[in-house]
């Protein structure tokens, strides 16, 4: 769990995930959504590598945001939760494609393979 008590003594593994950040030339988030947000865990992570202040590692990195939802508001409001942060973050979100999943568990078979060929088609595209 991310502390600014940490700032200046950070655990190896809060250096390891900025180092696997910094490696990268742009990124893909994919969430679901939960209760109208993005999952507690997935926001201390992103704190994580954005602090501490002036040492963000996602600053610049262009990010596609994935959302999906068990619902049919298909993670439309996590979706929005996470470009609030992105944007503060300095991470220039991609405006399209957009992708909003609405009833993913029905996408998916009992491997986690899309069953789903309109879906399958929009992958392939991306």
């Amino acid at each position: 769990m991310y502390s600014e008590d940490y700032d200046g003594k950070e655990p190896q593994v809060y250096l390891d995930f900025r180092e696997a950040i910094k490696r990268q030339d742009a990124i893909v988030f994919i969430t679901p959504e939960y209760n109208r947000s993005i999952p507690g865990g997935f926001k201390n992570a992103i704190d994580v590598a954005s602090r501490p202040y002036g040492e963000n590692v996602w600053d610049g990195k262009p990010v596609l945001v994935v959302t999906h939802s068990i619902s049919d508001i298909s993670g439309a409001l996590a979706n929005h939760a996470l470009r609030q942060v992105l944007t503060f973050i300095n991470m220039p979100v991609l405006q399209q494609p957009e992708v909003y999943l609405s009833n993913s568990q029905k996408l998916l078979d009992d491997d986690g393979k899309i069953t789903n060929d309109e879906t399958k088609n929009f992958y392939s595209l991306l």
